[in-house]
């Protein structure tokens, strides 16, 4: 147990500069790593007075944080730990901007995060706390207009007697700038859990939000044979990534594949001294020389995830991102060259394995789908459905479609059954373009092949709703068109009259009916 302390503090100093507190509201922060800064004290905390806290709690004692948010205007938040406190040798310092702490090697290193969080959230907050071995409760607030105006340099300290073991910080910010709202609370529980997992992990530290306890769900690994050997030994895909890249410069962690996959969790967390700073909920760290580009069809952004820890890297001073200046592009090549090597294919098999998705995830986007669907049928179909079945029977286009701006085109050349063949293919972007599936059948002529067209119109409002820049999303339902278009073929070769009647319908029933969420 570290000496009591009894001196009184009257006042504690936040020169200089108190003008940049009203300044740190417009800092490009997401709430999730503003509320982080509040439990890197707590953890900077336990971890400088870990001994003291055993010794009087015994080993089994774990640091804990709690959260609670108040929505309703004007909005609160509370942020409550059980760590050491703020002592009174750290007190000078702890409320002036900037100023940095002698030990910069854990998580406070910068002397801003709670200032520069605190302010950001709400123009008025206050700390109170009380230091282990101390027998002195303080109190500071902070009315940052009143600050400001008046250019108040130095706080009044509110003082009350405590036991000496007691040892705790309150935090409360009032009247909030920015107030979580029930969507970005979802978010901020899973950014959090992301950021902490480490320390979950090690079950040194218990972060509640609300009521609810925060646990960090391991991904399932992919357990399966090589992709080139589907009868052979089944193996766990994942792999120990360990390197240097000088400098003092050092990345460890694992890299591994999900099963199944998730395009909104793969991607890798970034960390450094335990705690995650880029790629936590769903903003995996996606470097495209690894994943490809955003909308690709590239199977790392459905599979691959792993943690990474970063040593020796500095990070901006929001703790939310990593200051690379030089090194990222030398990180990602050596960081690719251990992903796939030819003792273990990681990215290979990323790119090569199938594997049918859990009954569970299945079902659950049936049932989604479904029910969208049926509500749409339900509320536009029957008034459709007089008009498109009203109309006459109609045969498929013989004359060649007329040119249209594409986004791409493809032509296929194959026999069937001893006759040259041809498919054209064509994306168009025409918004003048009425109907979602267009097609020619051009039979063959002077030793021509047996030609036919098809085109989909990606500016149609059906594309327009549900596929336009993912790649994933476009191919089955450019597949279901093309397999319409030579099926009608098929059918008017095989004798069946006024064969494009079905697309024609099929076209007037997506556009009035199905386009729409």
């Amino acid at each position: 147990m570290q000496r009591e302390i009894n001196a009184q503090m009257t006042r504690v100093s936040i020169r200089p500069g108190v003008s940049v507190l009203s300044v740190l509201r417009h800092l490009n922060y997401k709430p999730w790593f503003a509320l982080a800064e509040f439990v890197d004290n707590a953890v900077q905390s336990y971890s400088e007075h870990k001994e003291q806290l055993h010794q009087l709690h015994g080993p089994k004692w774990r640091l804990k944080v709690s959260i609670e948010i108040d929505s309703s205007a004007p909005g609160r938040i509370l942020i409550r730990d059980n760590a050491a406190g703020i002592t009174q040798t750290v007190f000078p310092r702890a409320f002036r901007p900037a100023v940095v702490p002698p030990d910069r090697s854990g998580l406070s290193e910068f002397g801003m995060g709670m200032k520069s969080a605190a302010c950001w959230f709400a123009p008025r907050w206050q700390v109170r706390t009380k230091a282990l071995g101390e027998t002195v409760e303080r109190t500071v607030k902070f009315d940052i207009a009143k600050i400001v105006q008046d250019e108040i340099e130095e706080l009044e300290i509110e003082e009350r007697p405590a036991r000496a073991e007691d040892h705790y910080t309150e935090i409360a910010l009032e009247e909030l700038h920015h107030i979580p709202v029930k969507r970005s609370i979802g978010k901020i529980k899973d950014h959090l859990t992301d950021i902490y997992r480490v320390l979950f992990r090690s079950d040194v530290l218990e972060l509640k939000f609300g009521t609810e306890k925060l646990v960090y769900e391991e991904p399932p690994i992919l357990n399966a044979p090589y992709y080139k050997s589907p009868d052979g030994d089944r193996r766990v895909w994942k792999r120990e990534i360990n390197f240097d890249l000088g400098d003092g410069l050092s990345v460890k962690g694992f890299a591994s594949l999900r099963d199944p996959g998730n395009y909104a969790r793969s991607g890798f967390a970034l960390f450094r001294r335990g705690r995650l700073i880029e790629g936590s909920g769903e903003e995996g760290y996606r470097p495209p020389l690894i994943f490809g580009t955003a909308g690709s069809s590239s199977y790392a952004r459905l599979r691959l995830f792993g943690e990474l820890h970063l040593d020796g890297f500095d990070v901006s001073h929001t703790k939310d991102g990593f200051r690379w200046d030089e090194n990222e592009e030398p990180f990602l090549d050596l960081l690719k060259e251990h992903l796939d090597s030819d003792e273990f294919p990681l990215l290979r098999q990323c790119e090569n394995f199938r594997a049918l998705a859990s009954k569970k995830d299945r079902t659950q986007a049936a049932t989604k789908a479904l029910q969208r669907t049926g509500d749409a049928l339900a509320d536009a179909v029957a008034e459709v459905l007089p008009e498109v079945g009203d109309k006459p029977t109609v045969d498929t286009q013989t004359d060649p479609l007329e040119k249209q701006t594409a986004l791409a085109t493809r032509e296929l050349r194959f026999d069937y059954r001893g006759e040259p063949w041809l498919i054209k293919i064509e994306l168009s972007d025409d918004p003048a373009e009425g109907d979602w599936l267009s097609i020619s059948d051009q039979s063959a002529a002077g030793g021509e092949p047996e030609t036919i067209e098809i085109r989909l119109s990606m500016a149609h409002p059906f594309m327009v709703t549900f596929a336009q820049t993912d790649a994933d999303e476009i191919e089955p339902l450019l597949r279901i068109a093309a397999a319409l278009a030579i099926s009608e073929k098929l059918a008017r070769r095989a004798g069946i009259k006024m064969a494009g009647t079905i697309r024609r319908n099929m076209n007037e029933i997506l556009r009035e009916a199905l386009s729409k969420i």
